[in-house]
């Protein structure tokens, strides 16, 4: 291939997933995912009251998941208000080629309290287990959860003011979730100013939200479709909005444009 083509679009085992994915929306033409292990974007995090902190996220992997390879997708977030901690560190285990979650673990601290999950997921028979006993079966046979459902939002094209209502997340409880385009637009960051592509998502966690929540992400217009910018709210700590700060690799064609 072109030493032209951006990195992700080198991977012969994404070009592969490509394939499938494209074939299986009725034999589109097939597209690289816009993203590739080795991937790590970092973020500055505000929020009101001046709390500020930082998040990560990046791709490891390929690792085997009963037989399946695949890419391990990581997210982590720390902040202080006061002397006290908030985190959460996520993972997810994503097979590329069908776009489905296989593992799922999640480690949060607010205040004092503490939350896990760590969940086994079976696409082929959309059951799915937690750790501490609950069981159920999932709507579909490509689960998302809400880390993989980020980076199965960077490989969508959404239309001027297109909507998508999705029954992707492997808890049924969770569902619906309700993908909305909101234009385009930019975003300026440490690394400069982004042409973007506005997201809305509405999701549904109890847990988090009392009900449904919003969160927004800017997407870069080009080939890697990074989100540059996530606004989302985190209990007791209000609006908390993430802004790209560095990316890497570099990557042909998806730098930020220079004012």
């Amino acid at each position: 291939m072109s030493d032209s083509l951006p990195r992700a679009a080198r991977s012969p085992l994404l070009v592969i997933a490509a394939l499938v994915l494209g074939a299986a929306h009725g034999g589109a033409q097939a597209h690289p995912l816009p993203f590739d292990v080795g991937e790590r974007l970092e973020y500055v995090a505000r929020a009101p009251h001046g709390l500020k902190g930082k998040a990560t996220m990046w791709i490891e992997g390929p690792e085997s998941v009963r037989g399946v390879q695949t890419m391990v997708l990581r997210f982590d977030f720390a902040t202080r208000i006061g002397f006290v901690r908030i985190s959460d560190r996520t993972t997810s285990w994503l097979d590329p080629l069908r776009m489905a979650a296989m593992r799922y673990d999640k480690q949060e601290l607010r205040f004092m309290a503490r939350h896990a999950e760590h969940v086994e997921l079976e696409p082929e028979t959309r059951e799915w287990t937690e750790a501490d006993g609950r069981a159920g079966k999932s709507p579909t046979t490509q689960p998302l959860d809400e880390l993989s459902f980020i980076y199965w939002l960077r490989t969508v094209s959404l239309g001027p003011e297109e909507t998508l209502t999705l029954e992707r997340h492997f808890d049924p409880a969770r569902n619906p979730t309700t993908i909305r385009s909101l234009g385009r637009g930019s975003v300026e960051t440490p690394m400069g100013v982004f042409a973007t592509r506005e997201v809305e998502m509405r999701v549904r966690d109890a847990r988090n939200y009392k009900g449904e929540g919003v969160i927004r992400f800017s997407f870069s217009d080009d080939a890697c479709r990074r989100p540059v910018r996530i606004e989302s709210t985190i209990p007791e700590a209000g609006t908390v909005v993430m802004t790209l700060a560095s990316a890497t690799p570099a990557v042909s064609g998806c730098a930020a444009t220079v004012r």
